[in-house]
């Protein structure tokens, strides 16, 4: 089941580690999304938001996060 709640977290949980740490998840890069995919997403809540968003991005849907990004 969905949880709306998910799409709050992308656009306020910042990149814990990495290259990106602290660039918020809903602005990483396609392509770290992508290596993150063919690597393996992290467990847990993490790696959901991030297979969550490469799923966003993979498909052109970044204007669902538009109105809930803070301004």
């Amino acid at each position: 089941m969905f949880n709306p709640q998910l799409l709050f977290d992308l656009v306020k949980t910042p990149m814990p580690f990495g290259r990106y740490k602290g660039v918020i998840i809903s602005k990483l890069p396609v392509s770290y999304l992508e290596w993150f995919n063919r690597q393996g997403f992290p467990k847990g809540k993490l790696g959901v938001l991030l297979a969550t968003m490469y799923e966003i991005k993979l498909n052109g849907l970044e204007d669902l996060l538009k109105p809930l990004n803070p301004k």
